[in-house]
């Protein structure tokens, strides 16, 4: 063997090796948050959901995309991750962000956007090429003396806003006609 092709063969090795991108349903996605995520309960949708998993076949991180949960952000061209959750895996974090992002740049959006609480250092984000955006206050919460509500989530609890753009994002919102046709669920209907 020569010494070209011995560096070959282990770099396809390696590359054997490396943990792989796949698509999952959101019942398994569902089922990885639960095990997995510190301090949230799985979405109540999702537009579509990644899997990183090793040779084997386990599973050891997933991310779930959705809609913007902040109806100013739903502007049919901005997509966000509701949910990452790994296993500790080494890199897992970084990986599944820059694949949901290759796929939403596939589907057409223009934008996606995350949050961290602002106790989290947000590592795995600027390594997978994301900005800080905007520092969101901790908010009172649902709770009312007229409507009692349970705290979870994000209640009580400031964060950070993350974000990742093509390079001709605009940040204006788009025009009526435009943001009816990329939007299914308020499109116009004809007489």
């Amino acid at each position: 063997m020569t010494r070209h092709s011995s560096r070959r063969a282990t770099d396809r090795a390696r590359r054997a090796d490396r943990p792989r991108v796949r698509p999952i349903s959101y019942r398994q996605a569902c089922e990885f948050i639960r095990v997995h995520h510190r301090h949230l309960r799985p979405p109540q949708g999702h537009r579509y959901s990644i899997g990183l998993t090793i040779p084997t076949g386990q599973l050891i991180g997933v991310a779930m995309v959705g809609r913007p949960i902040a109806r100013h952000h739903d502007d049919g061209l901005t997509a966000e991750v509701t949910r990452l959750a790994t296993d500790g895996s080494r890199n897992a974090c970084s990986a599944l962000l820059a694949a949901a992002w290759r796929v939403a740049r596939s589907m057409g959006y223009q934008r996606m956007i995350t949050y961290t609480r602002q106790d989290e250092p947000g590592t795995s984000l600027r390594a997978a090429g994301w900005r800080a955006v905007a520092d969101i206050p901790a908010s009172n919460g649902w709770n009312r003396t007229s409507r009692p509500r349970t705290a979870h989530g994000a209640d009580h609890t400031a964060r950070t806003r993350w974000q990742v753009t093509t390079h001709d994002w605009d940040a204006r919102p788009p025009d009526a006609d435009a943001s009816a046709h990329t939007r299914p669920d308020q499109a116009r209907r004809r007489p």
